[in-house]
């Protein structure tokens, strides 16, 4: 069902895994990266992020990450 107005979707991946260095982007082990989900607003994948954050709190190198996937799928109107 497509939704029309301000109502619209923009959907937000919520990931994250270990760090090779403080310093870069760059993933120790793919294979494991953790998919925490896809949610349908910002503000659903933010609740989502501080609660995984929280989690890994002890560990520097892990990170996690918000992407906005409205904006890869549809990228003229985002």
């Amino acid at each position: 069902m497509a939704e029309t107005g301000d109502n619209k979707q923009r959907l937000h991946l919520v990931f994250g895994g270990e760090l090779t260095t403080l310093t870069d982007v760059q993933f120790r082990d793919l294979e494991n990266l953790d998919i925490v989900g896809i949610y349908p607003d910002y503000a659903s994948a933010l609740v989502a992020w501080k609660s995984k954050a929280q989690q890994t709190v002890d560990n520097a190198h892990m990170r996690y990450f918000i992407v906005h996937m409205h904006k890869l799928l549809d990228p003229e109107n985002a």
